[in-house]
């Protein structure tokens, strides 16, 4: 569970930076904050938008709150993506400030010493805090103290350069180059960023420990054109995505189509309710919510070629089909406060996955009644790829001439379900309770014959 930007409130022009995103990202299972550090005042780095009006927040109370929240809802590791824009000096107190604050929390160095073949498992790094960022070298490679390092992606958009450069122009290459702290490169074990270059590069020449990030539309592209070698690049390395620098609203992507090609960090931004925050909620809901989820077999597999818009030629194939008579409801609340407002309540299931199992559909209606709705229809899905398949519950009051109102809504993965009767209680959308709403259910899975 990833998040984006994870110091905004609001939107990112003018939105208000707070360490309260911090500390509402992690007390909701989030194991990828983000932090965009720039020179500050008085030698102190400061996080911010760059080159935007939203407030700036000292970097040394981001790692504070850090130390004291990141481990309040699960034990497993904690990454933090560092989005680096200081000069030396303040790089270096960014380094002192990380070891000092969060002393043996911090990983730097490798568990073992060695140079690592493969990652650590995240039981092996429970209760450690490891820094995603740029490294001169290798973890073998002895370091000078002054180093230069090629921006990312991500640092360059923020930087005003162009997101994409289309020639490899040796002048502009050498200008990209930053310099970087020795202080603050020791710190990056496990999380090196590293440009894509494609996947041949990375084939024959990455490692295990260097990761690379992908805009939406990058990501959202390599899948479509390339979905059986991003499956496959992601099962032997960590890829970050992040959304649009478009979205200044701080609106999100579909996450979905990040998870149907195993890209592990998948970046929202958290402050902004809705679908997206559903589904990733509803995502991470298993496996405790503890913020981690290992991915189905089929992708962990170097030599698989499953591919997201071509399910049907992985071997063990084997489609469901999903089955949910929707009885009643019961106590839907009010979304239009008036006296003598009663809801007209209906139910629609939605189904998030690879391609060819992004479905829908609703049953109808019922006049005048929040209380205690009875519907007594039945929804058939088929599922194709059920390991990656989520199962989102919504109810609208409709209206026949305006846009229906949002009542609330459950998401949960498909393989969490358990055939039978069963209550399903509500959300808001911001994903809190609204007790005593809730759904109930039959639920029915079988095999195709």
């Amino acid at each position: 569970s990833s998040s984006h930007n994870t110091y905004l409130l609001e939107n990112q022009l003018t939105g208000l930076s707070s360490l309260e995103g911090y500390i509402q990202a992690l007390k909701r299972g989030c194991r990828c904050v983000e932090v965009d550090s720039w020179d500050g005042d008085d030698g102190e780095p400061v996080v911010y938008h760059g080159h935007t009006l939203t407030k700036k927040i000292l970097f040394k109370d981001v790692i504070l709150t850090l130390r004291d929240y990141a481990f309040k809802v699960s034990e497993f590791p904690v990454i933090v993506s560092l989005e680096n824009h200081c000069c030396l000096e303040q790089q270096t107190v960014m380094a002192n400030h990380l070891r000092q604050i969060l002393g043996d929390m911090l990983l730097t160095a490798p568990l073992d010493g060695q140079i690592p073949e493969r990652l650590p498992s995240p039981q092996q790094l429970r209760g450690r805090i490891l820094l995603k960022a740029k490294k001169s070298g290798g973890l073998e490679t002895r370091l000078d103290e002054t180093l230069a390092y090629e921006a990312s992606d991500e640092e360059e958009v923020a930087d005003g350069d162009p997101e994409s450069p289309t020639l490899k122009d040796p002048q502009a290459e050498e200008n990209k180059k930053s310099k970087l702290s020795r202080e603050l490169s020791d710190l990056v074990v496990y999380c090196k960023n590293v440009r894509f270059q494609g996947f041949e590069q990375a084939r024959s020449n990455a490692t295990c420990y260097e990761i690379s990030s992908f805009s939406e539309s990058k990501a959202k592209r390599l899948s479509k054109e390339a979905g059986a070698e991003f499956v496959r690049y992601n099962s032997q390395q960590l890829s970050r995505t992040y959304p649009s620098g478009m979205r200044t609203d701080s609106s999100n992507y579909n996450p979905q189509d990040m998870w149907s090609t195993g890209c592990q960090i998948v970046a929202l931004n958290f402050q902004t309710a809705g679908l997206e925050m559903d589904l990733n909620d509803g995502f991470f809901r298993q496996n405790g919510s503890c913020g981690l989820i290992l991915k189905p077999d089929f992708m962990r597999d170097a030599n698989s070629r499953f591919s997201p818009e071509k399910p049907e030629e992985r071997p063990g194939y084997k489609p469901l089909r999903l089955s949910i008579q929707v009885i009643s409801g019961q106590q839907l609340p009010k979304v239009n406060m008036k006296e003598g407002s009663i809801v007209d309540p209906l139910v629609r299931v939605e189904i998030f996955g690879v391609p060819i199992d992004q479905v829908k559909a609703e049953t109808s209606h019922i006049n005048n009644n929040g209380f205690n709705p009875v519907w007594n229809q039945t929804l058939n899905f088929i599922i194709h790829v059920p390991e990656l398949a989520l199962v989102r519950f919504v109810v609208e009051d409709f209206d026949m001439t305006t846009k229906n109102d949002f009542i609330g809504q459950f998401t949960l993965p498909f393989t969490c379900i358990q055939p039978g009767y069963r209550h399903i209680h509500l959300l808001s959308k911001d994903g809190t309770p609204i007790p005593p709403s809730s759904l109930f259910v039959n639920v029915s899975i079988s095999e195709l014959t």
